[in-house]
């Protein structure tokens, strides 16, 4: 219906789990992350854990997408059953034949063990999923908890994920609980979509159903009124979406606005959820509109007004929005005209920073020796060596736009050609909007981009800390103690206390280092090189960011004295 009015293929925000609308916010991504890693590890349990509508079956898409081939996975959807039922589904799912007349908790057990180690001696992985699983009744955890005693010498023989809502873990706190609580390997929290994540979800969700990327449909101002109305819930979303284009529909309009947002919100999710939160704020504007008014009729009656005329009665201030009433089908009210508002002065600008340039403008090899002394380490002879010193390493690279630079959020020392065509250097602490921060030997200083552009000829130096031993880009079936230390730097981001991977760059390290790569804009090819290694150290602190070398230079106790 509504969305043939839109032009739109298909309702774009159904309720419907639809692999075609997958949205993988960072958030799902981490989560998928910490799945992907708690099956790699092997053994014991997975928890995942979202309230409700959070995208939980979006995951379990993606898990099962992601599982590598050599591995069996047992799902149960309907966790509202006893332990004899739980193992009986198992096998059901795992396609084990079992006695259906005369099943116990043992026969079952010994069958799900014989399948097991068979499938064990194959190579071949299995993994019981439970969905839902704060439903499950704490015998039948316990009863879970024991089939991760059915294991080798080396390894345990099955892998098992719960998911459900926060509850879950609440329920697992629970001391009773505690033996299957630290066997817990991989957990993770999944939070609800932040305000921009939800913007980008609308918008990915109608240009799927065919809507073309230029076209707005939801301007910012109802995106934000959908973010707090849903509190950022992917279900609640869709829900209200789908109610604000119907509205739009039977109105006859293009856009949605803030007056079908309230009526939507009230139909949805109650009068208490949509029409206190539009009504209050409309009516303070409203209310500080009409002082406005008030205050600058007042103004032109002390000044006299114009000839002596009599100035004319102050309009009354106009909503901001329409208030939540009616139907979203029904027309809305006609709007009060409202005269316009005074064009703004223009403002003023500043003045060229031509003398600021000049005293960030430092003599080659000073920008580098400040970056060394950022890392408390005594600069070299040679401003940017080929191997580390102190375990630290300069790297150079080459750039075309100021986005490049951005992206890498770190200090950087770039080359310069001056007007008069002397070689400089200039220390980049962050680049903010259009402005850059650059290092001065008086403090740090903020220039424009827009005079620093014609001196840059592109090339700029940063120091990082690489892992130990590393020398060249790891990738799979690499070994050596390079890759032990990268599958650490991956196990602490994770917060997990077993690495993926010891000595051997495996399989289950290349996935995690794909997913992290996808997440930052990386080149996803599971290689692990320079760009992956510096993006890790900074979301780890072991390298400082632009934010941290320019706190620390402008506190002046870091900074070398100008040579």
């Amino acid at each position: 219906m509504y969305y043939q009015y839109f032009g739109l293929t298909e309702a774009p925000f159904s309720i419907a789990v639809n692999p075609r609308y997958l949205f993988m916010s960072a958030r799902h991504r981490d989560a998928l992350a910490h799945l992907l890693y708690g099956v790699g590890a092997g053994g014991g349990f997975i928890l995942l854990t979202g309230e409700v509508g959070t995208g939980k079956t979006t995951i379990n898409r993606c898990l099962l997408e992601q599982l590598p081939d050599d591995t069996d996975i047992a799902i149960i959807l309907n966790p509202a059953l006893d332990a004899v039922e739980l193992l009986a589904s198992a096998c059901d799912e795992l396609g084990i034949d079992y006695d259906r007349q005369q099943n116990s908790l043992k026969s079952l057990t010994d069958k799900l063990h014989q399948f097991l180690l068979e499938n064990h001696q194959r190579g071949r992985k299995t993994v019981l999923l439970i969905d839902e699983a704060q439903h499950l009744d704490f015998d039948v955890l316990e009863q879970i908890r024991l089939l991760t005693n059915l294991e080798t010498n080396s390894e345990k023989l099955l892998q098992i994920i719960l998911i459900g809502q926060p509850e879950l873990a609440q329920m697992l706190a629970r001391p009773e609980l505690r033996q299957l609580n630290q066997r817990i390997t991989a957990r993770y929290n999944l939070e609800p979509l932040n305000l921009e994540e939800t913007g980008a979800y609308i918008q990915h969700r109608l240009q799927v159903a065919g809507m073309s990327p230029e076209r707005v449909i939801f301007p910012p101002a109802v995106v934000r009124g959908i973010y707090r109305a849903s509190r950022g819930i992917p279900r609640i979303i869709n829900v209200l979406c789908d109610r604000i284009l119907l509205g739009a529909y039977g109105r006859n309009q293009s856009r949605a606005d803030r007056g079908m947002l309230a009526l939507a919100a009230r139909e949805v999710l109650g009068q208490d959820a949509g029409g206190a939160d539009w009504r209050w704020p409309a009516a303070i504007v409203a209310g500080l509109a009409l002082v406005l008014l008030l205050v600058l009729g007042g103004g032109w009656l002390l000044l006299g007004g114009s000839g002596g005329a009599s100035p004319a009665p102050a309009q009354a201030a106009v909503p901001v929005s329409e208030p939540a009433t009616g139907s979203l089908l029904s027309p809305p009210p006609a709007a009060p005209a409202v005269s316009p508002a005074p064009a703004p002065r223009p403002a003023r600008q500043p003045a060229p920073a031509t003398d600021v340039l000049q005293s960030t403008l430092l003599p080659p090899g000073e920008s580098m020796a400040q970056l060394w002394a950022l890392y408390e380490v005594a600069a070299p002879a040679a401003p940017c060596p080929r191997t580390p010193v102190a375990g630290v390493l300069c790297t150079e690279g080459e750039a075309g736009t100021w986005d490049e630079l951005a992206g890498l959020d770190r200090p950087l020392s770039l080359s310069l050609v001056t007007p008069q065509r002397f070689s400089a250097e200039a220390l980049l602490l962050g680049i903010e909007g259009q402005d850059a921060w650059l290092f001065a030997p008086g403090g740090v200083q903020r220039v424009p981009l827009a005079e620093l552009a014609p001196l840059w000829d592109g090339r700029y130096r940063y120091l990082w800390r690489p892992p130990a031993e590393f020398v060249s880009p790891l990738s799979l079936g690499d070994r050596g103690a390079a890759v032990a230390a990268v599958a650490a730097l991956f196990a602490r981001l994770d917060a997990q206390d077993t690495p993926l991977a010891e000595r051997q760059f495996n399989r289950a390290l290349q996935q995690r280092v794909r997913l992290f790569q996808r997440q930052y804009g990386l080149a996803d090819d599971g290689v692990v090189g320079v760009q992956t290694l510096v993006k890790l150290n900074e979301l780890l602190g072991i390298d400082p960011d632009a934010a941290a070398a320019r706190q620390r230079l402008t506190a002046d106790d870091t900074a070398l004295p100008a040579s």
